[in-house]
């Protein structure tokens, strides 16, 4: 597994270029958010390897009025996230202002449905064209994101899964999934075969691995149990230094996957 982390919110201290530097120097790749705003030749300059970025700036997904809007701003996206060699961009099934719902929906209908699946369809034509994957992210309803229809993790499964484009995965973030569904490792295996990506923080607090109640050690066995030779982000923010929760993240997905797959090799050895 490749381990990144989410320039957005640790060394907060520091100017966003000066904070892919340091994560960059710790041995992770990066994921970024709204890519308008950065210094994108600086960016570049740093050496680091992108894991991903916000790929749509407009509209929702699941809104016929204004899925064309996620198109056609993702298009506008593409350019940099090729300079940045980004190679998967986030998008979610509605519009975020701040974080909140841009126009809040509360119940979701079978147009929203069928508008979600297209909409992902052409969103991965226009990764396959240019090299890229669209991840549909899934979102906690009950604390951050309200009003955001189709945002649990067993909805954006589904949609991925409609979809049916190679070029259309998923961001299988297990923050919003726990606080919204649980039962995370099963989770996991039954979404493995379309995830893109895989996002974590701890819940209560949206901080790093171990400040929590998730255990994401059992998480990390897993998934090497399973075979996910991918990305995992930590998108959390730091609960006190940064450098100490990128070590705590470390910790939690890089050793305990090491020891799973020794462990494998010892009852192989004492098998033989």
């Amino acid at each position: 597994m490749r381990l990144a982390v989410c320039a957005e919110m640790v060394f907060t201290e520091l100017p966003f270029t000066e904070r892919v530097r340091r994560i960059h120097e710790a041995g992770f790749d990066v994921e970024l958010w709204d890519s308008r705003s950065k210094d994108i030749a600086a960016l570049k300059a740093s050496g680091a390897v992108f894991s991903s970025m916000t790929g749509y700036t407009s509209g929702s997904l699941v809104d016929a009025d204004t899925a064309d809007d996620v198109v056609r701003t993702a298009e506008t996206l593409i350019p940099t996230a090729l300079e940045l060699g980004v190679s998967r961009m986030v998008v979610h099934s509605a519009e975020l202002i701040d974080g909140k719902a841009a126009r809040p929906v509360y119940r979701s209908n079978g147009s929203m449905w069928i508008t979600g699946a297209r909409t992902l369809e052409r969103l991965g034509a226009l990764g396959e064209k240019h090299g890229l994957t669209f991840c549909l992210e899934n979102l906690n309803t009950v604390l951050d994101h309200p009003g955001i229809p189709l945002a649990r993790a067993k909805d954006t499964l589904a949609l991925v899964e409609a979809a049916g484009h190679p070029n259309v995965k998923m961001m299988l973030d297990l923050y919003h999934a726990q606080l919204g569904e649980g039962n995370l490792i099963e989770l996991v295996r039954t979404a493995l075969p379309h995830i893109g990506e895989i996002q974590v923080a701890d819940v209560p607090g949206r901080c790093e691995p171990g400040t929590g109640e998730i255990n994401y050690s059992a998480v990390a066995r897993a998934l090497v149990a399973a075979g996910y030779e991918g990305t995992v982000g930590m998108e959390a923010w730091a609960s006190g230094d940064s450098m100490a929760a990128l070590e705590a993240f470390r910790r939690a997905f890089k050793v305990e996957a090491e020891e799973s797959r020794n462990s494998s090799a010892f009852s192989t050895e004492v098998a033989l």
